[in-house]
């Protein structure tokens, strides 16, 4: 983990124990699911790379916005992503529990697909 991102870290542990849990579930998840992976801290978030950027984790007062760079590319049969952009989509978490319930680790590797065809 880059010095950067522990600092970001900290910032968002001070935001609220519930929204730096989160972020931290979702690293894990990304980690766990995406190898090689990268994480850069851009545009206030924690970006993750492999190959090519394809998601970020930002830490908002009431939510975690777990952001896909080309989410309108995915096929989302569950329906959870939001937006409507032209490209980006964005699932908000507000509970540990989102994280299961929205399907996450099923949208990390269809926004990582999503972001190889169209890089």
């Amino acid at each position: 983990m880059t010095k950067s991102v522990e600092i970001l870290l900290e910032d968002i542990r001070m935001l609220g124990e519930n929204q730096f849990q989160i972020v931290q579930a979702v690293r894990d998840l990304v980690a766990k699911s995406i190898r090689p992976l990268t994480e850069e801290v851009k545009y206030g978030g924690i970006l993750f790379t492999s190959g090519v950027s394809f998601s970020g984790v930002f830490a908002y007062k009431q939510h975690v916005s777990i952001e896909f760079s080309w989410g309108a590319k995915i096929n989302d049969e569950d329906g959870f992503l939001e937006g409507g952009g032209k490209g980006r989509r964005h699932i908000k978490l507000r509970t540990l529990e989102d994280l299961s319930t929205k399907k996450l680790e099923k949208y990390i590797p269809l926004a990582l697909e999503a972001a190889k065809k169209n890089a």
